[in-house]
This record gives C-alpha cells, structure tokens and sequence, in this order.
C-alpha cells in the first residue's frame, strides 16, 4: 500500500507492508522508503515514528535521489554504459546488429540502410545486451586480475565468477574464489580496478583491518578517491 505523509517540510510518499512482525521496520533504498509493520499497528502510531526520524529519513531519501544510477532500459533507442561510455544496439551495412559508441554515425551511403537502429522486442533488447556485457565483463575482468595479481603477490590468478548481487560490488570466500559484479562493467575502469584489487587483497586480509587497507594501497594507490566514487552509485 501507498501512503503519502509530510516530513521536515517534504512530501513524502512511501510502501506500507504489514507482516507478522512485532516491530516496526524502516528500509531506505534506490526505490525508496519502505515500512513493514505488525498487523495490528495503526497509521497513526507509524506517522509518529515517522515524525521522530524525519531528519534521517529525508537525509537517506536526498542521498539516495543522488546516487547515479545503473538501472537499464530495454528500448530500441537506449543506450548503455560500457566502462563509462555509452553505447547503442546499432545495425551495419551487412544487416548484422551490433553494439555501437553512442551517437551512431550515419554512413555516407544510407541508399541501401534504411535505418540504423533495428526493431527489436525488450526481450530481444534485453538478452542481447545482456550477453555482450557478459562476455565484456568477463574479458575485461579477467584482464584486471591479471594486472593487479601480481602486485600483490597473488599467484596462481585466482578464479572468479560473474555475480549479481544487489548490494555487493565484489567478495570473495574462504575458497579463494573472487565473485565480481557484472554491473562494474559499465563503470569507468578505475572503478574496476579499484575493486579488483580489494577484492585481491582479501585472498591475503579477509578482514578490513589496517593491514587490509595497506595492502589494497600497495596494489592501487587511489583507493581511497575511488571507494568514494563507488558510493555514488547505487
């Protein structure tokens, strides 16, 4: 359920979800604010909690609105970030599609091209992106891990799997696999590389203690610019 409600001056419109719960719980993310309460709580009692956060309600909700965003559009004109430029399904002059930088140049001769942008369904826009940013993904990775092993002294190049998480840029487990997020992909490739080598330093710290820090500074001098510029975006 919908429910709007005034906080610090604002307008507030957030989800309301009753479950059996004994408490009332608050969730802030890219969708917004979320409350679960228990099934015999009233609107009244909410709107007072409410009223008690509202300062770091609206400051999570601004910080939030402010993230950049990787969310994907499945629409013959969209276009997609690819290590922080973008690109667009595109058509040559074979007919083939393909993925091109973003904008697409016309062709001098367009006699036998009657458009650059094919006609494709979402799901047809959605399954071909999806696998050429896997197949970038795991090209580029691959490469970066290479790069930033040695620095490290991480011998043999450790194995690492594509991962989805929805609030996990990378990690890594007691195996000594490296999972990376595939949405990295579209980040510029400091930002890659910035997470490749954390992510390499827990093969040695599984921790984020001092030494941990000192590691990933020993393999990416610039970590600290680039772990704030990984928050930006959501």
């Amino acid at each position: 359920m919908r429910v709007q409600t005034v906080l610090n001056g604002r307008e507030i419109t957030y989800t309301l979800k009753r479950c059996k719960r004994k408490f009332i719980g608050l969730k802030i993310d890219s969708d917004g604010l979320s409350i679960s309460i228990p099934l015999q709580a009233t609107i009244p009692s909410v709107d007072s909690i409410l009223q008690e956060k509202a300062n770091w309600i609206t400051q999570k909700l601004e910080h939030w609105k402010n993230k950049r965003k990787l969310a994907l559009t499945w629409t013959n004109d969209a276009t997609y970030p690819l290590l922080g430029e973008s690109w667009q399904i595109a058509i040559n002059t074979s007919g083939e599609i393909h993925m091109a930088r973003h904008p697409v140049l016309e062709p001098e001769n367009t006699a036998d091209l009657k458009q650059l942008i094919p006609k494709l369904s979402p799901r047809q826009i959605e399954k071909f992106v999806m696998a050429w940013y896997t197949q970038q993904a795991i090209t580029c990775f691959k490469q970066r891990i290479l790069m930033y092993a040695p620095k490290l002294n991480v011998h043999p190049s450790p194995l690492f799997r594509l991962s989805d998480a929805k609030t996990r840029w990378g990690s890594c487990n007691t195996r000594g696999v490296i999972h990376l997020n595939w949405r990295l992909i579209q980040m510029p490739l400091y930002l890659v590389d910035y997470v490749v080598a954390h992510e390499l330093s827990h093969l040695i710290e599984m921790n984020h203690s001092a030494a941990f820090w000192k590691l990933v500074e020993s393999a990416y001098p610039d970590y600290l610019v680039a772990r704030k510029t990984l928050k930006e975006y959501s």
